[in-house]
């Protein structure tokens, strides 16, 4: 990754990492012995006062450093102090425009009330609309994985770069994806799991895009894809895993968008693309 002398983003890089470090600490060093847990959407879609205490520290940190950009959150939605993302704001550096910032205080909260490895935070920083910098931090395996915009993608437990190998054929790839919350749309991506199982060599649901679309990056699953994210689900995720090599879009075609999401390999992704559409994924 470049440094912060040549990399016109670090800045915005290292306000994300600032932000998501000041998350970890409260939500994994300082979990509670007693969680308190509620249903948004629905009942498989929790949310607990660290997910609400998470967002709201790194919501202090971001204004903190940059009082008047942006930010939106899963739980708090947009609490920004300036007008609506690409309506203002503070100019960002190296002449950039107006800044959002997407963040997902807990993404995978499941997992987190379960105890269970596969959360993170995430925090990505956008500038008039184009995300340019990304931090998912993965505190349960200690990586924390950043990128910048044409600076590349890195994680903390791996020297170098991160940097996709050459992908295996469809037939002995590993594919990760996740399914929403919506009884009946639960129902219809099960139906495609069971028709993409026999056609690659598995299926894994870790339980939170931001770490499925980080594990597309370092190599630990060939590909992932989903219906039905929101931009704090990816917006961090996506750049990481993009600055590694991967090509990254939506499941019927075009740039990644809120419900949408593929990942893989560029030799990979048109022939998972065209057999997720056949399958009635997106």
């Amino acid at each position: 990754m470049s440094g912060a002398t040549d990399d016109p983003y670090r800045p915005l890089l290292d306000v994300a990492l600032e932000a998501a470090a000041a998350a970890v600490a409260l939500v994994h060093d300082g979990r509670p012995d007693a969680l308190e847990v509620s249903s948004k959407s629905s009942s498989t879609d929790l949310v607990t006062q660290m997910d609400r205490a998470a967002e709201a520290v790194i919501r202090d940190v971001i204004r903190g450093r940059r009082p008047d950009d942006v930010v939106m959150g899963e739980e708090m939605g947009d609490g920004g102090t300036a007008a609506a993302a690409g309506e203002g704001g503070e100019s960002g550096e190296a002449g950039q425009g107006a800044v959002t910032w997407w963040v997902d205080p807990i993404d995978g909260t499941t997992n987190y009330v379960y105890d269970h490895p596969g959360w993170n935070v995430s925090v990505a920083a956008a500038v008039d609309g184009r995300v340019v910098a990304g931090v998912v931090a993965d505190p349960t395996h200690g990586r924390t994985y950043r990128a910048t915009r044409g600076g590349g993608a890195v994680c903390d437990d791996r020297d170098g770069v991160l940097r996709l190998a050459d992908p295996p054929p469809l037939e002995r790839a590993l594919i990760a994806t996740g399914f929403g919350y919506d009884r009946e749309q639960r129902h219809r991506q099960g139906l495609v799991v069971a028709e993409l199982l026999p056609r690659v060599r598995d299926i894994r649901r870790m339980g939170a895009a931001a770490l499925d679309l980080c594990s597309v990056a370092s190599g630990r699953v060939d590909a992932f894809y989903e219906a039905g994210l929101s931009t704090w689900d990816f917006a961090a995720g996506a750049l990481i895993a993009e600055e590694a090599g991967a090509r990254v879009g939506s499941l019927d075609g075009g740039p990644i968008r809120p419900g949408s999401a593929l990942a893989a390999h560029p030799a990979l992704f048109d022939e998972l693309a065209d057999l997720l559409a056949e399958l009635g994924a997106g």
